[in-house]
């Protein structure tokens, strides 16, 4: 799987989606189990879908930006932000083809009581579906006046909410960075190609 970099917001580009959430392999194969880790990081090369009944968020912001691969390569991606974000029975996955065929890893976290926790959030992705309920919503906004710490470039087209739920999540990403991430009840599974949706 290549690593790549997250660049910020790239100018004149249409915001792509909206909302998001996440959690990638990369983050669990260091052997997180229950505890809070801090993490930084970004993955690209492969898209992995993330899924989840609900993401309950404060502190949103989404703009437009470009997710680069270790290779230069260039891939659109809606940048969205989320200060503080719970994730209810949650589920991740990725696919690779390997010379055995395909490869999976299947990921699922806050299956139970507690859902699984992050705390900023960011996430590079190229197509969302759920029911999205936003509150003190603003549209339109200068990406470089967002009420997140992490903002876009001036000029750039953005929203911002105080807050932000979504039933049903289903997620197509490129990259996910967090400074934590507190995954209760995880469990990792090597499958042969198996997807969250």
């Amino acid at each position: 799987m290549k690593l790549s970099k997250l660049t910020g917001s790239r100018k004149g580009r249409v915001a792509l989606a909206v909302i998001p959430v996440t959690i990638a392999a990369s983050i669990l194969l260091g052997g997180v189990a229950q505890g809070a880790v801090p993490v930084s990081f970004a993955i690209s090369g492969s898209q992995f879908k993330i899924g989840a009944d609900k993401l309950a968020g404060t502190g949103f912001s989404q703009y437009a930006g470009v997710a680069t691969a270790s290779d230069g390569t260039q891939h659109p991606a809606a940048i969205a932000n989320i200060k503080d974000a719970q994730l209810y029975n949650l589920c991740q996955s990725v696919v690779q083809d390997t010379p055995l065929g395909k490869v999976g890893l299947l990921i699922s976290a806050g299956t139970g009581k507690e859902p699984a926790k992050a705390t900023d959030l960011q996430i590079g992705m190229n197509d969302l579906s759920g029911t999205a309920i936003f509150k003190n919503i603003r549209i339109g906004v200068d990406a470089s006046t967002v009420n997140t710490a992490k903002k876009g470039d001036a000029g750039d087209f953005a929203m911002d909410s105080d807050s932000v739920d979504i039933s049903n999540l289903e997620q197509v990403s490129w990259s996910t960075q967090a400074a934590v991430f507190q995954l209760t009840d995880l469990s990792l599974k090597i499958t042969d190609g198996t997807e969250c949706f």
